[in-house]
């Protein structure tokens, strides 16, 4: 049976090329890639050394990363006077900025590429001195294709002639982006500026791994230190001054406090001044005997190196006295890094900063900034407290998420145009190019790859634990049946491609997790904990689920007898062998439907009467349940849908499978129809709530979603695809899974790419930040059951 299924799988997969199948096709035939919109930045770009700079790379690199075949970002990098710099290739134009003519020019050579159907600017004002800023007002008005301009600084009272400037800008922009909701609110009321026209897009921010603090202080020779630390290109505006003249008093109590100056001197600053400020702090530093306290790093570091750094802070401090700043990106990295922060009142401080995440004091008061870190050096509950609410409160500013904001603003700013527009800036030779270009922007996720590195760090020797803080393992939560089962499946999908060793060892730690749990009469305990010991818990709560997804473990573990060590298939077999009597008395209706799907494919390799008989048993409990419920508006088999509810549709269609009766196929398809109208809108999923579930005629809440019921669903429409070939089943499995990538109302991932890890859960206003076993796991059982089908390529629309 396996091998019919298999290959009814690959016929339908032959037979139904993927848009990435597609792409490749029209790229052989025509020998170059198919056209895609282009979007060209201007901004300054590395290896020119300044924070915008650098904030632009971040974004490109995300938005590659996150999109795949929607649109090519190049770059046309600005310079102050001829650097001639060695740039990467993605920079094809050079603007020197000293030079008004050039704009005008640019202008016309972009105006000239019809497949340029979008410009993006990173402005401020330093960026456009003197007489450059007039030439770049000319520039955007020269220019026939729709711009959006990024606000780095947002200066509030402005004098007539700052703020003609800004207005004549926007004016000439489709969109305006500023960083904090406090530069919103001043382009509104000071400069006029429609609010519809402003879009808030909070600075990009990199996810972390968040490694021990511990072992990154011995890395960096920082062992037994207490680290405050503050980067970013130096000058005077920094105050670093402030935090030297309070760490003597810091130091008399806390001696092994180290003091961390991250950066080298910004450029510009050099070139009028050279290492004045630098200098001048060094002398400080002597004068106030500081030596044994406070370490320059006098670099431009790697982002990887600067990110440990970070990482291995106690405590930030972000000194600026520049109380105009809008925002800085330095502040968003470190929140990134979960560093409990004290800062002055810039705007963006004020904007993010909560009592519970951090201290605000005043420009240059070095006495309150030395209240300031007594107070967290003695209180690490509180420390522990703030990087816990700081991760909370920035993580939804990840680049992942930026990205995506950008993405959707450009898709609409691109949708504004209308043909007339285009043709009307272009040549008759053209126009015939500009139809095909027009509202092109289609937004398509790329695949992430396949990562383990959660699930390894969460798997001990004896089994995978429950929960964790963050993406620490909770050992204190113990472990589960539950979860072990799911890993057994999940780690099992993974070595049908891989052969891996490693996937080897992790099968044969959740089976023996699986053996370990069961009893002598056969039944399963499901709560273990971390002394591995059952719990009370196992007396307190229903079982049966636990023992039914067991059961699906085991039976898929056996299905793939072609593959798997003989010892470990006897093992599973009699661990199913044991339970098969206990399970003919089960009631849960989930309980069932797991262990149905499990007999099932048990029986796709083993074909035995006496398991045939076990599936229409309990199939016949779940008939009779459908239709003691179901109704001509509520076909279903409770009166409630809850958790996990795409397993008894699909239930009923392996039962339909084993035993060829009809009425297993009509129940399967008329409740899963029913199921998939409750849960599907719009093109977007939005599995039932878990804080009220759904019952029979009321509402159910709008939010609190789960990963797992995700990817139950991404199960089920699988097996309804290859059943029926239905193309429908196929988009809803591309549009279930891209929920994890952001298509869901928060627009935010709930995989974590950089762990590996999947986030616990969907809420109103925010994404739950642990990455637990059943999360993680359910992403993975999606991603590799997706990994048969599109490539690289999930449309969003």
């Amino acid at each position: 049976m396996i091998q019919e299924r298999n290959a009814l799988l690959n016929t339908v997969l032959a037979s139904k090329p993927s848009p990435h199948t597609k792409y490749q096709e029209v790229k052989n035939r025509n020998g170059k890639e198919s056209q895609m919109p282009e979007i060209l930045f201007v901004t300054s770009y590395p290896p020119r050394e300044c924070g915008i700079a650098t904030y632009t790379q971040d974004l490109v690199k995300s938005l590659h990363k996150t999109f795949y075949d929607t649109f090519h970002i190049h770059i046309c990098a600005l310079e102050d006077g001829d650097q001639k710099l060695n740039y990467p290739e993605e920079v094809h134009h050079v603007l020197n900025t000293r030079d008004p003519n050039k704009y005008v020019e640019l202008a016309k050579v972009i105006n000239s590429k019809t497949q340029i159907q979008l410009v993006g600017v990173q402005h401020e004002f330093g960026l456009f001195g003197g007489e450059g800023e007039k030439a770049f007002q000319k520039f955007l008005y020269c220019l026939s294709k729709p711009v959006f301009i990024v606000f780095h600084t947002v200066l509030p009272r402005p004098d007539d002639r700052m703020r003609l400037n800004v207005q004549l800008i926007s004016n000439a922009c489709s969109s305006v982006v500023v960083m904090t909701h406090h530069s919103l609110k001043i382009l509104r009321k000071e400069y006029d500026i429609p609010s519809d026209k402003i879009k808030v897009i909070e600075h990009g921010v990199h996810l972390v791994p968040h490694l021990s603090k511990d072992y990154l202080k011995e890395k960096y020779g920082l062992k037994g230190r207490k680290v405050l630390s503050t980067f970013g290109l130096l000058s005077s505006g920094k105050g670093i001054e402030t935090t030297l003249q309070a760490l003597p008093d810091i130091i008399v109590k806390h001696t092994d406090v180290m003091f961390l100056i991250i950066g080298k001197t910004h450029p510009g600053v050099v070139q009028h001044e050279g290492e004045q400020y630098r200098n001048q702090l060094e002398q400080k530093v002597d004068a106030l005997n500081l030596r044994a306290h406070v370490k320059f790093i006098n670099s431009y570091l790697p982002l990887q190196q600067l990110l440990e750094y970070l990482q291995l802070t106690d405590i930030y401090l972000f000194t600026s006295k520049d109380p105009e700043q809008a925002v800085s990106g330095t502040f968003s990295y470190a929140m990134s890094c979960a560093c409990p922060i004290i800062s002055t009142p810039i705007p963006h401080a004020k904007e993010v900063l909560r009592e519970d995440t951090g201290i605000i004091i005043d420009f240059q008061n070095s006495g309150q900034l030395a209240q300031g870190v007594k107070y967290l050096l003695d209180n690490e509950p509180l420390r522990k407290e703030f990087s816990s609410n700081t991760l909370q409160r920035i993580v939804p500013t990840s680049w992942e998420n930026s990205s995506m904001a950008y993405a959707r603003l450009m898709q609409k700013v691109v949708g504004r145009r209308t043909h007339a527009d285009v043709a009307a800036s272009l040549t008759d030779s053209t126009k015939a190019s500009s139809e095909r270009f027009r509202n092109i922007i289609t937004l398509q996720f790329r695949t992430p790859p396949i990562i383990l590195n959660h699930l390894k760090k969460m798997t001990t020797e004896f089994g995978m634990i429950q929960f964790s803080r963050i993406n620490k393992p909770d050992i204190e939560s113990g472990y589960t049946l539950d979860d072990n089962a799911r890993a057994l499946v999940v780690i099992a999908m993974h070595y049908k491609e891989t052969r891996s060793a490693e996937d080897l060892d992790k099968l044969i730690i959740y089976l023996n997790f699986i053996k370990f749990c069961q009893q002598s009469d056969g039944r399963f305990l499901n709560y273990v904990d971390k002394h591995q010991k059952f719990t009370s818990q196992n007396d307190e709560t229903n079982l049966e689920d636990a023992a039914g997804r067991a059961m699906w473990a085991l039976g898929y573990l056996i299905s793939l007898d072609s593959i798997i060590p003989e010892s470990l298939l006897k093992t599973a077999d009699a661990i199913l062998q044991a339970a098969h009597k206990p399970i003919q008395k089960m009631n849960s209706t989930r309980a069932m439907a797991f262990v149905i799907k499990g007999l099932y494919l048990y029986n796709c390799t083993k074909q035995t009467q006496e398991i045939t008989n076990t599936i229409q048993l309990l199939a016949d409990r779940l008939v009779q349940m459908y239709r003691h419920e179901s109704e001509p508006q509520w076909e279903w088999f409770e009166s409630y849908l809850t958790y996990a509810n795409s397993i008894l549709p699909e239930s009923m269609l392996y039962a339909w499978r084993e035993t060829n009766n009809p009425v297993y196929l009509e129940i399967a398809q008329k409740s899963f129809y029913f199921l998939l109208s409750r849960i599907f809108e719009k093109g977007f999923i939005k599995v039932i709530s878990n804080t009220s579930w759904l019952h029979k005629g009321k509402e159910s809440d709008l939010h609190g979603e789960q990963p797992i019921d995700v990817a139950y669903t991404i199960l089920a429409l699988e097996e309804f695809f290859i059943e029926s070939e239905d193309p429908v089943f196929l988009l809803k499995m591309k549009n279930a899974f891209n929920w994890f990538l952001g298509k869901n109302h928060l627009h935010q991932i709930i995989y974590n790419p950089c762990t590996g890890g999947c986030f616990d859960g969907l809420e109103e206003n925010h994404v739950n930040l642990n990455q637990g076993a059943e999360s993680t796991l359910s992403y993975l059982m999606a991603r590799l059951t997706m990994e048969k089908y599109s490539g690289n390529v999930f449309q969003l629309n």
